[in-house]
C-alpha cells in the first residue's frame, strides 16, 4: 500500500517533467497543433500505464487482504471450537465431581450409622460376656455341688434345676454365636463401605488435580525466552541468566527429594547439586551478607508454562532464625509471599510461628518461611497430577496469591545474585553439604 502512495506522489512529477521535455524538443520542428497533439498522446499512454500498474497493485493487495483474512476467520473458528470443546469437558468434569461428592457424602453417612450399629452391638456383646461369666460361675458351683452329691442321688428339684441352667446356658451360647456373627458381617460390610469410600476419594482427588494442572501460567505475562547454563561445584550451583551469574538456593524438578526434613538439615543443605537440593540457610547467609542481594524464583506448571518473580530481599543469621524480609521488585506473575513482614524460618521440630495451636510445617510438611501459615510453601510435598491419596492442599507444592487461584507446580528455582555484580566474590567452601 506504501508502494502504491509513493508512485500516485511520483507519477505527476514524471508527466510534468516529461512533458516540459518533449515540448522543448518538438519546438523547432512541429507546428504548435502537431506538438500538442503528441504531448497529449504522451500523457494519455504514461496515465494509462500508471492507472494499470495501480490496478495490478491493487489487485494483488485485496488478493493477499483476502487470504489474510480467510487465515483469521479460520483461527478464530478453531480458537471457538477449542473452546466450546473445553467448556464440555469442563461441565462433565463438575458434574461427576459433584455426583461423587454426593456418594461420598451417602457413604460416609453411611458410615457413620455402621459404627454406631458396631459400638451398640459391642455394648449387647460385652454384657453377654458378662452375664455367660456369671453363668459359667454358677455352673462351677453347681458342679461343686454334683461332686459332693455324687454319692448321693440328687433331688427332682436339683435335677430340675440343673438341667434349667444348661438349657439357658446354651441359648446364651447360641445368641452369643449369632452376635458374633452379625458382627462380623457388620465388619465386611464396614470394611467394603470403607474401601468405596478410599475409591471414591482417589476419583475425587485425581479430578481436584486435573483440574489444579489445567490451572497454568497462559493467562499471566510471559517473560523473555533465555538459554539457561549451569556451573556446578563442591558446594554451590550457578545458573547463568541475561549474562548473570545467579546462586541457586533450592531446585525441585520431580520430587526425586523428599523436603520434609529437620532443622539441622534445612540449615546446612542437603540433596544433590546435579538434581534436587537445598543449598542451605547457613550458606545462604553467609554469601548475602556481603551486600544487598535480589532474590529470584522460576516456577513451571504442569503445561511446562515457566514465570518468575524477583524480589529486593534480606536474610537474618541464626540469632533471628534466619529471619526474611521481601519487597517485589518485577515479575511475571501475582506475588504470593508476604511483603514488608518479618518471616522466620521453622521446621516441624522447630516451630517458631505456632499460631492458636497450628503447627505450620508439621500441617503443611516442609521448612518455610511462615508468618500466618501461607498457603504458598515452596518447599511442600511435591504433588503430581496423577498422584494417589487424600488431596490435602496445604502439604502440597503450590503458588498460591492471596486473590488468587492455585497454580500446582512441576517445577521451581529459587536464586539469588547482588545488585552490584562487582562485589559477586563468593568463594566455594571445601564442606560441602
Amino acid at each position: 500500500m506504501k508502494i502504491i502512495l509513493v508512485f500516485l506522489f511520483i507519477a505527476p512529477l514524471a508527466l510534468s517533467a516529461r512533458a516540459e521535455k518533449d515540448y522543448s524538443s518538438l519546438d523547432s520542428a512541429a507546428s504548435p497543433e502537431t506538438k500538442s497533439r503528441f504531448a497529449m498522446l504522451d500523457d494519455v499512454r504514461i496515465l494509462a500505464n500508471g492507472l494499470l500498474q495501480l490496478g495490478h497493485g491493487l489487485k494483488d493487495f485485496v488478493h493477499k487482504t483476502k487470504g489474510q483474512m480467510n487465515d483469521i476467520f479460520q483461527k478464530l473458528y478453531i480458537f471457538d471450537r477449542s473452546f466450546n470443546e473445553l467448556s464440555l469437558q469442563t461441565s462433565e468434569i463438575k458434574e461427576e465431581e459433584e455426583q461423587l461428592k454426593q456418594t461420598t457424602a451417602r457413604l460416609q453417612i453411611n458410615n457413620e450409622e455402621m459404627k454406631n450399629l458396631s459400638q451398640e452391638m459391642n455394648l449387647k456383646i460385652e454384657d453377654l460376656i458378662q452375664n455367660k461369666i456369671q453363668l459359667q460361675e454358677q455352673v462351677w458351683g453347681l458342679e461343686d455341688k454334683v461332686t459332693k452329691l455324687a454319692v448321693i442321688h440328687p433331688s427332682a428339684q436339683e435335677t430340675e434345676e440343673i438341667s434349667s441352667l444348661k438349657a439357658f446356658m446354651e441359648q446364651q451360647d447360641n445368641h452369643i454365636k449369632q452376635l458374633l456373627k452379625i458382627m462380623e458381617d457388620q465388619h465386611v460390610q464396614l470394611d467394603r463401605q470403607h474401601d468405596q469410600i478410599m475409591e471414591l476419594e482417589d476419583k475425587l482427588n485425581h479430578i481436584e488435580l486435573q483440574e489444579l494442572a489445567e490451572n497454568s501460567f497462559t493467562g499471566e505475562q510471559t517473560e523473555p525466552e533465555t538459554i539457561p547454563s549451569s556451573v556446578r561445584n563442591a558446594t554451590v550451583v550457578t545458573h547463568k541468566y541475561e549474562g548473570s551469574s545467579w546462586t541457586v538456593i533450592q531446585n525441585r524438578v520431580d520430587g526425586s527429594l523428599d523436603f520434609n526434613q529437620t532443622w539441622d538439615a534445612y540449615v546446612n543443605g542437603f540433596g544433590d547439586l546435579n538434581e534436587e537440593f537445598w543449598l542451605g540457610l547457613n550458606k545462604t547467609y553467609s554469601i548475602t551478607k556481603q551486600g544487598d542481594y535480589i532474590l529470584r524464583i522460576e516456577l513451571q506448571d504442569w503445561k511446562d508454562n515457566k514465570r518468575f518473580i524477583e524480589y529486593a530481599f534480606s536474610l537474618g543469621g541464626l540469632e533471628t532464625n534466619y529471619t526474611l524480609q521481601l519487597s517485589r521488585i518485577s515479575g511475571s506473575i501475582p506475588n504470593a509471599l508476604p511483603e514488608q513482614t518479618e518471616l522466620r524460618f521453622s521446621t516441624a521440630d522447630r516451630d517458631l510461628d505456632t499460631i492458636n495451636d497450628f503447627n505450620c510445617p508439621e500441617n503443611y510438611l516442609g521448612g518455610w518461611w511462615h508468618s500466618e501459615c501461607e498457603e504458598t510453601n515452596l518447599n511442600g510435598k511435591y504433588v503430581a497430577p496423577r498422584s494417589k491419596g487424600r488431596l490435602d492442599r496445604r502439604k502440597g507444592l503450590y503458588w498460591k496469591p492471596k486473590k488468587g487461584r492455585y497454580y500446582l507446580l512441576k517445577s521451581t528455582k529459587i536464586m539469588i545474585h547482588p545488585t552490584d555484580l562487582k562485589s559477586f566474590d563468593w568463594i566455594a567452601q571445601p564442606d560441602g553439604f
